[in-house]
């Protein structure tokens, strides 16, 4: 009959019956993964969660149950999975094995979907809950992580405490090239003010020189004035007394 609406639903026993109940619901998988080898031979365990729904049509769900079925959909989804994980797990170094979660979960939700389309089943999420390392390399690895990180946090201190002595050095050359302008300036100025009163001076000591030059010439002037006029008197005296 399909899918049947929600309700009370009546029909005879003897010609009807119900085969299989399939949920619409979406429904959580989890496929764990034991001894992995890594590329340098260290065995991992890995925890992977998918979740899937039946559906979403009643030609879905019959692919489901009559092609496929749930026994042997475990077991397709369980050996997909493990391949898929032992195959990511051997591509790498134990070190190197969390940097490839959401790597893989994109590449794994593909390649589960194109072979469970056929069925009727759709894989919604696919993510790696866990990776569990041997504990002494576990513990190594944290210590080696938190060390990396330690180191990262006293770079970056250091890159930081750097820059503000860049900062603090460039800000005290510029506060030494703006007082040494200021100080050029103001020796300018003050060279300006010495070449203004020199010149002053100079233009009072040739005023003074000219002064004393006409004084000088004026009192020549009299003096050879007066002695012609002396010289005049006498003669007319001397040609007075010779009459």
């Amino acid at each position: 009959m399909g899918q049947l609406p929600p309700g009370v639903i009546w029909f005879w026993p003897g010609w009807c019956r119900i085969s299989h109940i399939v949920t619409r619901a979406t429904v959580t998988y989890n496929a764990p993964t034991r001894n992995c080898p890594t590329a340098d031979n260290v065995m991992v365990n890995v925890d992977l969660s998918l979740t899937f729904r039946i559906g979403p049509d009643p030609e879905a769900a019959a692919n489901f149950i009559y092609k496929l079925g749930a026994h042997r959909f475990d077991e397709l989804i369980a050996a997909e999975t493990e391949e898929a994980i032992r195959g990511l797990v051997y591509s790498v170094t134990h070190d190197k094995v969390n940097d490839l979660r959401e790597e893989f979960a994109v590449g794994m939700l593909s390649t589960l979907n194109s072979k469970v389309v056929v069925y009727g089943v759709q894989i919604m999420n696919v993510k790696i809950t866990d990776v569990t390392l041997p504990p002494d390399l576990q513990d190594r690895l944290e210590r080696t992580t938190a060390f990396k990180t330690k180191m990262s946090e006293q770079e970056k201190s250091h890159e930081n405490r750097v820059r503000v002595l860049e900062d603090e050095a460039t800000r005290s050359v510029e506060t030494i090239k703006k007082g040494n302008a200021r100080k050029l300036q103001e020796i300018e100025a003050e060279r300006l003010r010495y070449e203004i009163e020199r010149r002053e001076m100079e233009e009072s000591a040739r005023g003074k020189a000219r002064v004393e030059e006409i004084r000088a010439m004026t009192d020549a002037d009299v003096a050879l004035k007066k002695s012609l006029g002396n010289e005049t008197t006498e003669k007319v005296m001397s040609r007075q007394d010779a009459e």
